[in-house]
């Protein structure tokens, strides 16, 4: 099965997980916008057109009316979240390895590799959750019009301000559902793919940056096709006005389903994918990378 890397290193990881979560970031964040706007697009009235058509019309009127900057709107928050994320993210699938191996040369099986990265899951939505509710509101509020929040600092103290670390939280539960079997997918897809790639008698530590990128990014593609339909969930619930759904999840579903049908819990798909690609393979290439330069100036860290 898949070839077990070397010990896990906490300073290591946190330095390498955060180089490549911040390309991932600049990658992927301004298809991120375009996915949660269609995500959070109103119902049009009867005999009105949507807001956005689709993907392309949605990146076009942003890219009118608003520049390159509005495409970037809301990264200031996973950026400030996205090094200690990203570390504990990738710490986490390592310690979910380790707690599964009797000895440390023992290799683990796919579905040890897929309930190691569920475990990296359950660790960034603390920090994850917060970020993700800053993001989509500043990520929307330029769509309607108005600008009550100046940027994520501010938008983090009026929702502390108005309902306590509760409304920074908002959306917990609904991440925890996309995360968990999207980071178990995730790793488990990239671990896969990096053996299927190493050529016979190489070693995966030596894939070249091509490979790493393919197989970090159809690691991403698979990671979305998880992770879409909880995502939908949370935007919309993120994003609502408060007392909007006080059954949670449950409500927005039921909306969703009753209103838009089950099509509406794949929407920003388009964008998702397109996204997901080239933004989780600079992730895990920036990642790959950085560990190699760790090693090579402190290989005893």
């Amino acid at each position: 099965m898949a070839e077990q890397p070397q010990p896990i290193s906490p300073v290591k990881n946190f330095f390498a997980g955060g180089f490549g979560g911040v390309c991932l970031v600049f990658v992927g964040h301004p298809l991120d916008t375009i996915k949660v706007r269609l995500q959070t697009q109103p119902k049009p009235q009867p005999g009105q057109p949507p807001l956005y058509s689709g993907t392309f019309d949605c990146f076009r009127k942003t890219l009118v009316g608003e520049g390159v900057r509005g495409l970037y709107r809301g990264m200031a928050a996973p950026i400030v979240g996205v090094t200690p994320m990203f570390a504990v993210c990738f710490f986490g699938f390592g310690l979910g390895k380790r707690l599964q191996q009797r000895k440390p040369d023992d290799i683990l099986t796919y579905p040890q590799l897929f309930a190691a990265g569920m475990l990296s899951g359950v660790f960034t939505t603390v920090i994850m959750a917060p970020g993700e509710r800053i993001k989509c509101l500043l990520q929307i509020q330029a769509a309607t019009g108005e600008t009550k929040y100046s940027g994520s600092l501010d938008c983090a103290k009026q929702l502390y301000r108005e309902a306590g670390i509760r409304g920074v939280y908002k959306g917990t539960v609904l991440t925890l559902m996309r995360d968990v079997p999207a980071s178990g997918m995730y790793f488990m897809t990239y671990e896969w793919l990096k053996n299927i790639l190493t050529p016979e008698g190489k070693s995966v530590s030596d894939l070249s940056a091509p490979r790493i990128l393919f197989a970090g990014g159809l690691a991403g593609i698979f990671n979305w096709a998880v992770a879409i339909p909880p995502d939908v969930l949370k935007s919309r619930f993120q994003t609502a006005p408060p007392g909007k759904y006080p059954n949670g999840f449950r409500d927005v579903l039921r909306e969703l389903i009753r209103e838009e049908g089950v099509a509406s819990l794949y929407k920003g798909f388009t964008a998702v994918m397109i996204r997901a690609f080239p933004a989780n393979a600079a992730c895990f290439l920036g990642f790959e990378v950085a560990m190699k330069f760790l090693n090579w100036i402190a290989p005893g860290l």
